[in-house]
């Protein structure tokens, strides 16, 4: 029986307890910030290193270093099987924590109990990212069971503890563990799909910016009815600064932001109507899109700029009265290339150039994550396409992802020689970091497959060699 086959055999026939140890590992709410129970961060930890073990990976630790405030961070879990001479070695990233579930009373399902529903499963962290947690469990667990001590590639296993919360610690564990990224070819499992169906590689990734503008118009805050007139509050100020922001077609107005087209190829990039667009993100039909160009355009390449959370009073609290200060957060996506110093300072100069009616602004910045541009024609990126193609039996293509994966950034900083691929168990459907997240079970199937093909067929040469 060919490789191939056997794998797919091998995938086929433990599915059934890959989805009971995906639905074990859901059920833990391991939330990697202080207000939450660590305890759940251990416990998944520890669950981690069982599947990893149990897997074929006899060398498995739980490494853990500070955060950048002293705090113990979250503990990653590292297995590693090293490579026969000659062979290149594979990392495999994903992560265990997950997003607060949210409003309870909006989830169909209780959201850390995993259930399975019209061919999907649901649950909290499904899809990001305990199924990426899986799929290289299970990917390796197939292709240890089809080709046991034939195989030579070395397989990194890298499984972090806190990404949702921006991996704080990973920069300081990485430096105490240097040979960890020792890698030809690193694959992050943390995307998805094109369509349920239609296998996706992701080639792009948009940078980020975040920050708080901060508006003063009085030291004090005033009775609305007495001083109201003469005086704007500072809410009113603040609305008036964001709205320009946008122009009137919801073009980003903010000047000095470049924009680039993705430094990829583009032979297998497929075309987005606007029919799929809406679709996909449940748009209603009176509502009118943003932005010019193509939709691919304005989804990887252009910037996007949103208000993310305000400082005002809730309207249950709130009084006649004249807020000296208001605040909003927002977050800035940008296209891959761009300089994201220069970027925050130009939304600096634009807050201070259109501060109505004389107030104080200020621009107080967060953080920032640069963008990724893979190359889709490198031969690993060549064979993940071709693993995908015959794992669902339909063309892979290429595509870009509006949002960033900001320790994309950071193995790309540290490990510059290797070929970086981006893939992953969701589909426009997974609702990632919202309520009812799930993921669909054939294409997860068929995902763990084209994984153990990729590593199986990297196991025949250097990752770099003509295909």
């Amino acid at each position: 029986m060919p490789v191939t086959e056997e794998l797919r055999q091998a995938v086929k026939g433990d599915f059934p307890e890959t989805i009971e140890q995906l639905s074990e590992l859901v059920r833990i709410p391991a939330l990697a910030w202080d207000a939450y129970d660590p305890d759940q961060l251990d416990k998944a930890a520890g669950q981690v290193a069982r599947l990893l073990r149990k897997a074929g990976m006899a060398d498995v630790v739980r490494l853990q270093a500070p955060r950048p405030d002293g705090k113990p961070g979250s503990p990653a879990v590292v297995g590693r099987r090293p490579a026969k001479a000659g062979k290149p070695t594979i990392l495999l990233y994903a992560h265990y924590d997950v997003q607060p579930a949210g409003d309870l009373a909006l989830w169909q399902s209780p959201p850390f109990q995993a259930v399975e529903r019209g061919g999907r499963l649901w649950g909290r962290g499904v899809a990001d990212n305990k199924a990426g947690v899986l799929l290289h469990v299970a990917a390796l667990r197939s292709v240890l069971r089809v080709l046991g001590d034939e195989l030579g590639v070395g397989i990194t296993i890298f499984i972090d503890g806190e990404e949702e919360a921006g991996s704080p610690s990973l920069p300081l564990l990485l430096q105490e563990h240097p040979t960890l990224l020792e890698a030809d070819v690193m694959v992050v499992a943390d995307s998805g799909n094109w369509q349920v169906g239609t296998p996706a590689l992701t080639t792009s990734l948009r940078a980020l910016i975040l920050g708080t503008i901060e508006v003063r118009v009085l030291e004090h805050a005033l009775h609305s009815g007495t001083y109201g007139g003469p005086l704007l509050d500072a809410v009113t100020v603040l609305s008036r600064l964001i709205a320009t922001l946008h122009d009137d077609d919801g073009t980003v107005a903010v000047r000095g932001l470049p924009v680039h087209e993705p430094i990829t190829s583009t032979e297998r990039v497929p075309d987005f109507d606007e029919a799929l667009f809406r679709a996909d993100a449940r748009v209603p039909p009176r509502t009118r899109l943003a932005g010019k160009g193509s939709l691919a355009s304005r989804l990887w390449n252009k910037p996007a700029l949103s208000i993310i959370g305000m400082d005002v009073p809730a309207v249950a609290e709130s009084s006649d009265t004249l807020l000296p200060i208001a605040r909003a957060r927002f977050s800035l996506s940008l296209a891959p290339g761009t300089n994201t110093v220069e970027a925050m300072e130009a939304v600096r100069r634009h807050i201070e150039d259109h501060a109505a009616f004389g107030a104080d602004v200020r621009l107080i910045p967060e953080g920032r994550t640069e963008g990724f541009a893979g190359d889709a024609s490198s031969a690993a990126a060549r064979t993940m396409l071709d693993a995908m193609t015959e794992s669902w039996g339909v063309p892979a293509v290429c595509m870009g992802v509006g949002g960033s994966i900001p320790v994309v950034d950071t193995l790309s900083k540290l490990c510059p020689q290797a070929a970086i691929l981006i893939t992953g168990a969701e589909d426009p459907d997974s609702r990632a970091h919202g309520t009812n997240e799930s993921i669909h079970l054939g294409d997860f199937q068929n995902a763990i497959l084209a994984e153990a093909l990729l590593l199986a067929r990297l196991d025949s040469g250097p990752a770099t060699d003509p295909l």
